[in-house]
């Protein structure tokens, strides 16, 4: 077909007619074949498959109109993907979804490139053809009109060019309208005689139809998945069709007509730009539409993955729901970028959350290695917003597309900034995201409610049955006292700063957000492991029981057992039977640990809201899955479960062996439950040793590690910050060496000047008046000196009375040192002459023994001196 060796485009000139003709008969048969055998054409019952993602190779999969920022990402790939693509989708290519390493192959980004331009451009040749050389192309594909009785459904050239054609002849050809069919023997005048009064126009429009008739010939031909393959074909019918009728071509069948769903993904990702960031500055609110419209043009060129890929990946999904989608975006949206002759909608203006969230978890993963791969490349002022700021607001949608209450996908969504001050909106650089949903790769079947089972909040969320656990406050959702009475501290940061540093904590080289699993600090959170594996899906948590009033559901049941053995084998000291009364008791249930379909642990408990608190039974995790994190992570959604059903207080029975893991949770044996309250409701076990927790409702348990080692990072920057900005160095403190232990904080010179501030509760006590400090000092030691136990401490120790004194005692202080002190105004805050006058009582006890008179003196006067300090009120009392 043409003389590029199987790489060029179909239906370029120096294809024939005839030859054209020949080969989509023989495309005709065998695509018929592949149609038959894939099931049924597009729109018919169970609709088109598509299991192919756009073919590799693809003029798709070329240079990216990207906008802004993201064309620093994708540059390269764009190129190599012009370099090595061939304009058929059925050239080579990378693998999709999982595989597609830059992101140019099926599964990767990319846009109407080279490829769609050549096309065009041999659309613009053809159109400024002569116009017998444009009745020529359209004679091919128009049923002859000489008779009724003649069948023919295209000119057939009686002199087929040379194979490959030569490129002399290809524009100097003109064949008469006089030519005879070698099909029918009519002239090819009897196959274009309702083209005769067309316009030039209309012709035109026609003759695109034919390119893209050829194109889509040779991606049928070159195709190796069947129902891509079956796509194809029909999009190469329809087209067929729509140049014999001279219509124009229209998408029928099931798959029904774009828009199919609101709000769009375009529209959700603006909400959530709304929702989230409108109260940000306008620079740093520029930033974030920034990255959004990077995040939108990405998915608008994004090669979805095969529904056959997606079945190999996630068997549990709902593979038909996205098999209608693929199909109608290869039907409106990736077809139409190279054939134009399609009504073409961009993919973020006609899907929405359900197509949104069946690629993004794939999607976030390869871009965020494809940067990883690219980040040389990228110019330095694109680098920090491409590398650290695009990982962090993908994590945060990521919580919005998954999460069934998020706001952004209302239809009646309206963003106000009051709104957003009420919901105490977090930015892009705050809090580290918190996906709730515990397997949203998991189909809806697999998240229907079992009967006599009771799912945790996140896979109730994930099947439309409870609100997500990290739902924000509603705006009708009145604050409570505890938020109603929390004031802004005086001297905090501000949030610009905050900002700032948050933006910087992380070197770009290294952070590109939560996928790092490979890489994980030997300083990581106990339950880091466990909470990434929870991300990518690899386990799954569920809250599950049986019940006696409802059917038993199959799964449940399984998992039920798996349980019992669970706990048989890592608690080999419990009798079996008991633990299976317990764990099939309606009134217990257990919060279920699942990896690769199986039970590999569990906590099993029992509620009484009644009382205010809940017993944990048993807690294990099998002795291979040990080690890992399971443990912390379980209790912490264990913990978050409760918090949702405001019981916020657990008590066990832990044995030697497990008293270290609740120490570790939080547990203790100061118990908080009044005893009235639990005694005859918990089961008590001989040997083993009560142990309980109280919950924090507004810690966010699952996150808590992560948020934790943010917090320590801002403050460390914060801190070089500082230092960076005060640049004078003092000498350093010399008092030390004269004895002193301990000096207040404000007396260290430059403390002021980095911006430190006593707090109030100390500050009230301090006299504000250096003379009134003097004066409450003189009185105070003054009545010290009247003491009549302070005659061994009125002056200096004599070394002939006390042999070896000074080599036991390097600090020595007296009341007429501290005499002479106070009247040089020594003393400048009450805590240097408090630790003067106990150096006095220590020093004294040190040197003499508990039962000497000088001992027992320093104790009386150190209790009298404490009164006195009180009465003036330096100290509480």
């Amino acid at each position: 077909m043409s003389s590029e060796a199987g790489a060029a485009a179909p239906g370029t000139p120096s294809a024939t007619a005839a030859a054209a003709a020949t080969a989509a008969a023989t495309a005709a048969a065998s695509a018929s074949a592949a149609t038959a055998a894939a099931g049924g054409s597009v729109g018919g019952n169970g609709g088109v498959g598509g299991p192919g993602a756009l073919p590799h190779g693809s003029p798709a999969a070329g240079g990216l109109p990207a906008c802004g920022p993201a064309r620093a990402v994708i540059a390269a790939a764009a190129a190599a993907a012009a370099a090595a693509s061939a304009e058929s989708p059925a050239g080579g290519g990378g693998g999709g979804g999982e595989g597609a390493g830059a992101g140019a192959g099926a599964g990767g980004s990319g846009s109407g490139g080279p490829g769609s331009a050549r096309i065009a451009g041999k659309k613009a040749q053809l159109r400024s053809a002569p116009r017998a050389k444009k009745l020529e192309k359209l004679g091919v594909y128009s049923a002859c009109k000489a008779d009724e009785s003649c069948k023919c459904n295209g000119w057939k050239n009686p002199n087929p060019p040379p194979t490959p054609p030569r490129a002399d002849l290809q524009q100097t050809v003109v064949v008469s309208l006089t030519e005879p069919c070698r099909s029918c023997n009519h002239a090819l005048a009897a196959h274009v005689s309702h083209l005769e009064n067309v316009s030039e126009e209309e012709m035109n429009r026609l003759l695109g139809i034919v390119l893209d008739v050829e194109y889509l010939f040779t991606c049928v031909h070159k195709e190796e998945d069947a129902d891509t393959k079956q796509v194809y074909f029909y999009l190469f019918k329809l087209l067929r069709k729509c140049i014999l009728h001279m219509g124009k071509p229209v998408v029928e069948g099931s798959l029904e007509s774009p828009p199919f769903e609101k709000p769009s993904i375009e529209q959700g990702v603006n909400n959530f730009v709304q929702y989230k960031f409108s109260h940000l500055p306008s620079k740093e609110r520029q930033t974030i539409i920034e990255l959004a419209k990077m995040f939108l043009n990405r998915i608008n060129y994004w090669h979805l993955e095969t529904p056959s890929q997606r079945r190999q990946r996630s068997p549990n999904d709902d593979i038909a729901g996205y098999k209608v989608n693929y199909t109608r975006w290869l039907c409106y949206c990736n077809v139409p970028q190279f054939c134009d002759s399609l009504p073409r909608y961009e993919t973020t203006q006609v899907f929405g959350r359900t197509l949104l969230r069946s690629v993004f978890t794939v999607m976030r993963r390869q871009l965020l290695e494809h940067a990883r791969q690219e980040k040389d490349k990228l110019p330095p002022e694109k680098r920090t917003l491409i590398l650290t700021h695009f990982p962090k607001f993908l994590s945060m949608l990521e919580e919005e597309v998954y999460s069934q209450s998020s706001p952004i996908w209302d239809p009646d969504f309206v963003a106000s900034s009051s709104r957003s001050a009420q919901l105490g909106i977090q930015t892009v650089i705050s809090r580290p995201p918190v996906v709730r949903s515990f397997s949203y790769n998991a189909s809806p079947s697999s998240l229907e409610q079992p009967s006599g089972g009771s799912m945790s909040p996140a896979c109730k969320s994930a099947s439309g049955l409870e609100p997500n656990i990290g739902e924000k406050r509603k705006l009708n959702e009145p604050y409570s006292v505890e938020d109603a009475k929390k004031p802004r501290v005086v001297g905090d940061i501000p949030i610009e700063l905050i900002n700032e540093v948050m933006s910087t904590i992380t070197d770009p080289a290294a952070m590109l957000g939560p996928e790092q699993t490979n890489f994980l600090s030997a300083h990581s959170a106990r339950d880091e492991a466990a909470r990434l594996e929870e991300r990518r899906g690899v386990i799954e948590f569920h809250v599950v029981g049986n019940s006696l009033n409802q059917k038993p559901n199959k799964k449940i049941m399984m998992w039920l057992v798996g349980l019992q053995n669970v706990f048989s084998h890592q608690l080999p000291r419990m009798p079996k039977e008991y633990i299976t009364r317990l764990v099939f008791d309606p009134k217990h249930k257990t919060l279920a640990l699942i990896k690769d379909g199986r039970v590999i642990g569990g906590i099993c408990f029992r509620m009484f809201p009644s009382q205010g608190f809940t017993e944990i039974v048993f807690c294990a995790v099998t002795s291979n899955e040990q080690v890992k994190g399971y443990g912390t992570h379980l209790m912490n959604h264990l913990k978050e479960y409760h918090i949702k059903h405001n019981i916020l207080n657990f008590l066990t029975y832990a044995d030697e062996y497990a008293i270290g893991y609740f120490k570790k949770q939080g547990f203790s044996k100061d118990i908080k439950v009044p005893k009235a309250k639990y005694v005859g409701f918990i089961k008590d076990y001989e040997g083993a040793t009560l142990m309980g927790c109280e919950l924090n409702p507004r810690i966010p348990y699952t996150e808590f590690s992560v948020i934790i080692k943010k917090q320590k990072e801002i403050i460390k920057k914060l801190i070089e910050r500082k230092q960076a900005q005060i640049r004078k160095v003092y000498p350093g403190l010399s008092c030390f060496k004269d004895g002193v232990r301990q000096i207040p904080i404000e007396s260290i010179p430059g403390i002021r000047e980095t911006g430190w501030k006593p707090n109030n509760k100390e500050k009230s006590k301090e006299p504000k008046d250096p003379d009134q400090l003097y004066t409450t000092l003189k009185n105070i030691l003054q009545q010290v000196k009247n003491h009549q136990s302070a005659w061994p401490f009125m002056e200096p120790v004599k070394r002939t009375e006390a042999p070896g004194y000074y080599e036991v005692i390097r600090f020595p202080m007296d009341l007429k040192t501290m005499s002479e002190r106070l009247k040089n105004r020594y003393y400048v805050s009450k805590k240097l002459f408090m630790a003067d006058l106990q150096r006095v009582f220590t020093n004294c006890r040190e040197y003499n023994p508990p039962e000497s008179e000088y001992y027992k003196c320093a104790n009386i006067l150190e209790k009298f001196f404490y009164t006195k300090i009180k009465e003036a009120g330096l100290i509480d009392k």
